[in-house]
């Protein structure tokens, strides 16, 4: 997508990279997503738009990208001492985080992205880490616990009014864990 495989981590690539993720993060916070153009974010970046051109193809893409860098953790999932535990918090995050209308906007560039797969990708690691600290549990797969606990919460979060109740979710996961 933005950086081709194979090229070196870092280097000027990267910076560049940087730079224009940085422009898109902080024009999206100073005016509505609908009004920000290539051009601004190249301006604010210090690139030619003909680099984001050349880089992302289109504006949607480029939003996308963005949104994909912003979804990866920048933790593990916290440790609770217990596989409900985890689970649980887990999913009360992930659900305040992608409720908000940032979170909502990075599900729907992510959903209109050409990456299909990713989010399920970045979701199970997170659950499989989870999953991995209890070994001696009978436990559900990292696959069931997308199914039955962050699929409801995102179908409801992108196609529903409200998204879901947090005792909803407890009730969710109770399922899922075979309660």
């Amino acid at each position: 997508m933005a950086i081709k495989e194979g090229l070196r981590p870092g280097g000027r690539s990267a910076r560049v990279q940087e730079s224009i993720h940085s422009a898109v993060r902080a024009l999206l916070e100073e005016q509505d997503r609908a009004t920000v153009t290539v051009p601004q974010i190249a301006a604010r970046a210090g690139v030619t738009p003909s680099t984001i051109y050349r880089r992302w193809g289109d504006l949607s893409a480029l939003l996308a990208d963005v949104a994909l860098a912003r979804m990866q953790p920048d933790s593990e999932p916290a440790n609770t001492g217990s596989l409900r535990g985890d689970v649980r918090a887990w999913a009360e995050q992930y659900l305040d985080e992608m409720s908000s209308e940032p979170g909502r906007n990075m599900l729907r560039d992510v959903q209109s992205s050409l990456t299909p797969g990713f989010c399920a990708t970045l979701i199970g690691g997170q659950l499989q880490t989870i999953l991995d600290r209890y070994p001696d549990q009978p436990k559900p797969s990292a696959d069931q616990l997308i199914n039955l606990v962050a699929a409801p919460s995102v179908f409801r979060i992108l196609f529903s009014k409200a998204p879901l109740e947090v005792e909803e979710l407890h009730r969710l996961i109770e399922i899922a864990l075979g309660q």
